[in-house]
């Protein structure tokens, strides 16, 4: 049935529905609005998500008792509202979610998405954002859909037959995106330093942000390369323009960049729209490592905000801070490290706070999750070089990592991992 407005579209949301939100700049924000109001007319709502964009009322305290939010990725929408107990951070590898849903593990009522218009066989699209939308969409019990003519039609597994809705909200409203993020001194030579480990046929899997963009303005030299990943953003564009990336040297879906979802400018969702070259598939499968270590010469670029001299990496708090989420990072990982030549890069700032705080330290901070273990690392890379710690003592480690550190803190660091560790270098 197509609804006249969101609130009629949202009608079909009960007391204690346990609701799926399609994510990142898929989301689709007009149902969230909607559902902020309509919530405070039930009770006992739970909305799963992973990053959801302009989500910011659902964080309202006067929504307590009628909706709460359980997220599987942290982000600036819902940062503020778990540190302050108003919502849920679930730990958890982004390619076990859609897993959770098929088995039954957890539950969705109600699914809430933004796809495309109907092609003229019935069928929408999920567009930019994948992941595991479509998971949720065939265990759920009622789907509500917010048909965008601004969404694109993406290839893939992000098709949905218009008669699988049972209700629809047509309007056209821009996507989120994303611009690139600003370019300093310390993410051009990080990206260099990345883009120095990257070879001719590498298949590649790098996040958004000011990293992976320098690292790809670095890689225009550079012959057939492929794209398998997660996510991809503005940066890869201009090498798929000039041929750099062709994906001719990947054995799974050679020719073709695989990804769960995209976000960017206006420029990358033209660039995916009705583009066969671009295969958006279920984030089970793109995350799955059985399937990234089939490709050869697989690197996985991640980032961290925190790493102590053992090795241990920590990427989604700050101390007990949630400020992220484990997402596919120890996918990736692993799956690089099992591919034919495959590396596995962790790459970030020696500082934060301005330089006052240095991001590698003796031992992680009290609370600090560990999303890529000591026993998984393989390369970690800062604007002062390259650390390979694959197979290396905790002693080889430190020493590897000292000398990646900001040099304002290299002696702190020799000090505190003798009286830490009861080592000397």
């Amino acid at each position: 049935m197509q609804a006249n407005s969101v609130q009629q579209a949202l009608e079909l949301i009960q007391d204690n529905d346990i609701i799926w939100c399609h994510s990142m700049a898929a989301t689709p924000y007009l149902l969230l609005h909607g559902l902020a109001d309509i919530a405070l007319q039930r009770r006992d709502l739970t909305l799963l998500q992973l990053h959801t964009e302009g989500s910011e009322r659902l964080a309202d305290p006067a929504l307590q008792g009628h909706l709460r939010q359980r997220a599987f990725f942290v982000g600036g929408s819902t940062r503020q509202a778990v540190a302050s107990g108003l919502a849920d951070y679930v730990p958890i590898f982004l390619s076990e979610i859609p897993k959770l849903m098929r088995s039954g593990e957890q539950p969705v009522d109600t699914v809430l998405c933004q796809v495309s218009p109907p092609d003229k066989h019935g069928f929408c699209s999920l567009g930019i954002s994948v992941e595991a939308t479509r998971a949720a969409l065939q265990v759920a019990k009622r789907k509500i859909a917010w048909i965008n003519p601004s969404m694109p039609r993406t290839h893939g597994d992000s098709f949905v037959h218009l008669s699988d809705f049972d209700r629809t909200f047509e309007y056209q409203a821009p996507l989120h995106e994303h611009r690139p993020a600003r370019q300093n001194e310390i993410t051009r030579q990080i990206g260099a330093n990345v883009a120095s480990l990257i070879d001719d046929g590498d298949c590649l899997q790098l996040g958004i942000g000011a990293i992976p963009d320098a690292t790809l303005s670095c890689l225009q030299q550079h012959q057939n390369l492929g794209i398998h990943t997660e996510m991809f953003s503005d940066g890869v564009l201009p090498l798929v323009q000039s041929g750099v990336i062709n994906n001719s040297n990947k054995r799974k879906h050679r020719g073709r960049i695989v990804t769960t979802f995209a976000m960017g400018t206006q420029a990358l969702y033209d660039f995916v729209d009705d583009n066969p070259d671009v295969a958006f598939l279920d984030v089970e499968y793109t995350n799955d490592t059985s399937v990234i270590r089939k490709n050869p010469q697989v690197v996985s670029i991640n980032s961290a905000l925190q790493v102590d001299l053992s090795g241990q990496v920590c990427a989604d708090s700050m101390g007990t801070s949630i400020y992220s989420g484990v997402g596919g990072q120890m996918d990736f990982v692993r799956g690089a490290a099992l591919a034919e030549g495959g590396k596995a890069i962790i790459a970030l700032p020696s500082t934060a706070k301005g330089g006052q705080v240095s991001r590698i330290s003796s031992m992680l901070s009290p609370g600090a999750g560990v999303v890529t273990t000591r026993a998984h690392v393989h390369y970690i890379v800062t604007e002062y070089g390259i650390a390979n710690l694959r197979a290396r003592s905790i002693k080889e480690r430190a020493k590897a990592l000292i000398e990646i550190a900001h040099p304002n803190f290299r002696e702190t660091l020799e000090q505190a991992f003798w009286q830490d560790w009861g080592l000397s270098l």
